[in-house]
């Protein structure tokens, strides 16, 4: 699959999207501390680079938006290149 940008446009375009501190992640760590929940670390160097990591319990957390999983696809996937649709 081809890409519709040139690399230089993509770059620009995928450096431009948040890694750290999403606002799914914002979320799920207010939940966590409403509950009482403490003891996470953030962004650990750890394999997968997960957003939430409960190391004492070996337990990782990874915060994907709705893009990734795919929802609602049928209502935009038209609107996708064939290199994203691909990935999705």
């Amino acid at each position: 699959m081809v890409d519709i940008f040139t690399p230089e446009k993509r770059s620009k375009i995928m450096s431009s999207i948040k890694g750290k501190n999403t606002k799914i992640e914002i979320i799920l760590r207010k939940a966590l501390w409403h509950e009482g929940i403490r003891g996470y670390r953030l962004h650990l160097k750890l394999s997968g680079k997960p957003d939430i990591a409960f190391t004492k319990y070996k337990v990782a957390i990874f915060c994907d938006g709705d893009f990734w999983h795919g929802y609602n696809f049928s209502e935009w996937e038209d609107r996708l290149s064939p290199y994203w649709h691909k990935k999705i």
